[in-house]
């Protein structure tokens, strides 16, 4: 426990370095290439989560007052994922989940059932986190770490499964997304997405960033799209106009610099990924191989966070609408563009359809997250989770909304 508490402790802009430069040498790289390499990644991240930070800092005061000005008065609260990964790593399946995870991965490799190198170790509090919901539901860990070991090896193979799709969307060569949160969203977005291919009218509807700022010019250029989406949701936060602005223009840095911090992170990858195609074409004939990453990387695309910033009022309206709802959206307001990351390139950057899908998965979502909320709570309280003042039941979309966990959840229920 403390081996892995020490890794934890590290964090993820210091340990995905150490991770790759281990990496890069055990592909033959030379030490120098694989060190820069390893460093390049980690500011690469660091920026990411610069940017990240200015979306949740300056988006979460005004989602907060759009919850108070809709007056909602719901009594289960959405805590956000820095809640439920505290709570997740807490678990008793937290303590074993990294083991449990590196073991599913290897004997995929070594199977040949996966072609993802997962290096993501922090993002495994999903899985730990299904496998504490499990082990809340049925009283037997032996069954919590089963769903953790099922949860991982699932999204594994949809992460091999949308790595061609991403690696061109997003730029993103040798890369998958074996995200526990975004590639849930996978299975549900690619129907949705065919049925709409079908639909006459619908089917003709195209917007993304391209044709709009075609269309527009100026108006339709990400950065300018996110200033006009963010002065809109300060309105209807009720700001007053310095403080829209301020906010639109947050936005519009969004837009600007999480592209950039995406490039600087490839810079270190793209030696890492050609020395690891080398390695396996020497060893395994053949043989495609991806290295997993945090879904972070995709999320400062264009068409994906401007369809996450227009689902914040959407999910504001959808709280208040759908019948049986007890969550309020809050915490988990700013992660909305992780849920729409591997959304985004299956609908090809179109926005339009995006939004859809996401509004779909989030009503659904408010429900799983309902539904839950019990067992979200008594996983808290056995971690020992010091709850939010005057909460006493507690849930997240992030994981609490995720679909593949609930289903996941209601099988070992089963054999509970």
């Amino acid at each position: 426990m403390s081996i892995i508490n020490a890794i934890l402790d590290l964090g993820a802009v210091v340990m995905l370095p150490i991770l790759i430069f281990i990496l890069s040498m055990i592909f033959g790289e030379k030490p120098g290439r694989a060190l820069r390499a390893g460093v390049t990644i980690g500011i690469g991240f660091i920026g990411i989560n610069l940017v990240i930070g200015l979306l949740s800092s300056n988006l979460g005061p005004a989602a907060e007052a759009l919850v108070k000005n809709a007056g909602l008065q719901l009594d289960v609260i959405d805590v956000g994922w820095p809640a439920a990964s505290a709570i997740a790593f807490a678990s008793r399946v937290g303590a074993l989940v990294i083991p449990i995870g590196l073991a599913v991965n290897i004997i995929m490799l070594l199977t040949r059932t996966t072609k993802t190198v997962n290096v993501d170790l922090w993002n495994y509090w999903h899985f730990a986190f299904t496998g504490a919901l499990v082990t809340a539901a049925t009283g037997n860990l032996t069954l919590g770490m089963i769903a953790a070991a099922i949860n991982c090896a699932i999204v594994l193979k949809l992460g091999d499964w949308t790595a061609p799709i991403v690696q061109e969307f997003y730029g993103l060569p040798g890369i998958s997304l074996p995200h526990g949160f975004s590639a849930a969203y996978v299975p549900i977005a690619i129907p949705l997405n065919k049925l709409f291919d079908k639909i006459p009218g619908l089917n003709k509807i195209e917007i993304n960033p391209e044709t709009a700022s075609k269309r527009f010019g100026v108006l339709g250029e990400p950065t300018i799209v996110g200033l006009i989406i963010g002065i809109i949701i300060g309105l209807l936060a009720r700001y007053d106009i310095k403080d829209a602005l301020n906010l639109g223009m947050s936005m519009a840095g969004v837009m600007f610099l999480m592209p950039r911090m995406v490039k600087i992170l490839m810079e270190g990858l793209i030696p890492v990924s050609e020395a690891a195609k080398k390695f396996m074409q020497k060893r395994f004939a053949g043989t495609e191989f991806y290295i997993g990453l945090d879904s972070a990387v995709a999320t400062g695309h264009p068409s994906a966070i401007a369809t996450a910033l227009i689902l914040v009022p959407i999910t504001i309206v959808l709280a208040v609408i759908v019948p049986g709802n007890r969550v309020l959206p809050f915490g988990d307001l700013a992660t909305i563009p992780f849920m729409v990351a591997m959304v985004a390139p299956i609908c090809r950057g179109n926005v339009f359809r995006s939004v859809i899908i996401g509004a779909l998965v989030i009503a659904v979502g408010l429900l799983i997250a309902t539904n839950v909320a019990p067992l979200h709570t008594q996983a808290a309280i056995d971690a020992a989770f010091q709850f939010p003042e005057g909460a006493t039941s507690i849930s997240s979309i992030c994981d609490g909304a995720n679909p593949l966990t609930w289903i996941l959840l209601k099988i070992m229920q089963l054999f509970g």
